[in-house]
């Protein structure tokens, strides 16, 4: 058994939930400590079952709430050195037996899980994304890409599921009242990936055919909208030849848990 529930997925916060038959993770605490305790209550799991947190990178939004969570309720927490570096006040909240080490394009196992972290360019002290195996099937979460290189479609082509990032429609973020180098970082090499962007990935991964779910995460709120993201991916897949009855796509949403998917 392979499951994935996004509990909140946006530019505002960060946490998702991943379970298997031995095993209960979470991927990111980038909102309150209460916020994470309620989504999983809500999709009736308790945080007192999670074994482990994984830290892709040191952004507030990916790790508001990750003292809190780990210290509380005695959870370890794995990030990669330069994460941890980067942290500052956040590893200072963690209990010394918590902090656990991985490194980048390097498995480890959490009992019957296999993660391998793979990098990621965005600008963060060393930002990755998860394949995460359990003998049978694997799931992806790639989110804060900053550009698409062949390297990550290698990363994510034995993927069933992948969390994709879709963050923002190119026209409205150019017309958004955010500052102008904040719009240039955003759209730079090492910010977000647009919904455009986030197609043309899984295009190409359709045609490797191990691609059935993909779930369009770290939304934007001020720069894309779930239908307008959802519509182009969907005519970008058009666009390549895909066929859209092979595949299932849907939106996270940035402020409420969504449904248990099985991998």
């Amino acid at each position: 058994m392979l499951e994935f529930c996004s509990l909140y997925s946006g530019s505002s916060g960060n946490c998702l939930f991943v379970n298997s038959n031995n095993t209960k993770i979470l991927v990111d605490c980038g909102t309150s400590c209460k916020k994470i305790v309620d989504g999983l209550q809500s999709i009736n799991y308790s945080i007192e079952d999670i074994d482990a947190i994984l830290v892709t990178h040191e952004h507030s939004d990916h790790v508001q709430g990750l003292g809190a969570v780990s210290n509380k309720f005695d959870i370890p927490v794995y990030a990669n050195a330069e994460t941890w570096n980067a942290m500052g006040k956040q590893k200072e909240k963690i209990l010394p037996h918590n902090i656990k080490y991985f490194k980048n394009e390097e498995d480890f196992v959490l009992n019957d899980l296999n993660i391998h972290p793979f990098s990621t360019p965005h600008d963060a002290a060393n930002p990755c994304g998860f394949n995460i195996h359990n003998g049978k099937k694997q799931l992806s979460i790639a989110t804060d890409l900053g550009h698409v290189t062949d390297k990550l479609i290698k990363d994510l082509e034995k993927s069933s599921f992948i969390l994709l990032e879709s963050n923002y429609e190119p026209e409205i973020l150019k017309v958004s009242r955010y500052p102008y180098l904040l719009k240039q970082r955003i759209a730079g090499p090492y910010g977000h990936i647009s919904n455009e962007d986030s197609g043309s990935v899984i295009a190409k991964l359709m045609s490797k055919r191990d691609l059935k779910q993909v779930m369009l995460g770290h939304l934007s709120k001020e720069n894309n909208f779930p239908e307008l993201a959802y519509k182009t991916v969907a005519e970008q897949l058009m666009n390549n030849n895909q066929d859209l009855n092979t595949i299932s796509i849907s939106v996270a949403s940035r402020s409420t848990p969504g449904k248990i998917i099985k991998i």
